[in-house]
């Protein structure tokens, strides 16, 4: 039996807050931080959402500071 061979084609993840040239992620805007969450409430990666380093750490401090105030769950059940 031999092993088939197959090539995937996968697209570059970009950021889009690089691309949209964003500078400062509001935690007061809940419809864009659910984009970067899961169902359960948890924060997706960068390896997910495509995001660099410096917007990731922007994104996961908007969606903290939201939670604190109760903008957004902690944890959806």
């Amino acid at each position: 039996m031999q092993q088939a061979t197959q090539r995937r084609f996968f697209r570059k993840k970009y950021c889009r807050f690089c691309a949209e040239k964003i500078d400062f992620i509001d935690y007061k805007n809940v419809k864009m931080l659910r984009g970067f969450m899961t169902e359960r409430g948890k924060i997706l990666s960068r390896k997910m959402t495509g995001t660099c380093s410096k917007h990731q750490r922007q994104l996961t401090k908007a969606i903290k500071r939201a939670r604190s105030i109760a903008l957004l769950p902690y944890i959806e059940i």
